[in-house]
């Protein structure tokens, strides 16, 4: 294999960063023993930029091509954004309905397809849906749930990314 450019990544298939590469898991590393990396990074990931910066960190997140999209929105370099679960607030949620009908007659059916709820004067529930239709209280259909979130990852495969800390200087394009 020919030298890497110094800071190319590559994906492995193992667990560990070969010989002159480290594992992108934001470690800080000394600018005075990696200027040349430091000149290409600066402190894009992190760092103070006087005495470190900080190598990517890419555990449990998935890489993204930096700069402006068509539609407006610009990734920098080094920027990082997204959560692992997401809680979904009322005005996150699309407008809906619950809409329930009951009646108002007394319940005299115990199986539900075809009626409404009814009145409960013993164990019967439902009424016949041919009666007189009333709303029924909105505690009846009131907020559920419990506030925890849900996972919003897509499907991934965890692998190795590994940075060249050593390797020829990459030449800007012209």
């Amino acid at each position: 294999m020919s030298d890497p450019y110094l800071g190319q990544i590559m994906m492995a298939g193992f667990n560990f960063a070969p010989r002159g590469y480290a594992l992108c898991n934001g470690q800080t590393l000394p600018i005075a023993q990696n200027s040349a990396l430091f000149a290409l990074l600066g402190v894009a990931y992190g760092g103070n930029g006087t005495s470190n910066f900080m190598l990517p960190n890419l555990q449990g997140r998935t890489p993204v091509g930096q700069g402006p999209l068509p539609g407006g929105s610009n990734y920098p370099i080094g920027q990082s954004a997204g959560v692992e679960n997401v809680v979904l607030t009322e005005q996150q949620m699309p407008a809906h309905n619950h809409f329930v009908i009951a009646t108002n007659q007394g319940a005299t059916i115990k199986a539900p397809g075809g009626n409404y709820f009814a009145n409960n004067p013993s164990e019967f529930i439902y009424g016949d849906p041919g009666g007189p239709k009333v709303p029924l209280a909105g505690t009846t259909v009131g907020p559920n749930g419990s506030g925890q979130g849900h996972a919003n990852m897509q499907p991934f495969r965890t692998i190795s990314f590994a940075i060249a800390l050593t390797g020829v200087f990459p030449p800007h394009q012209s």
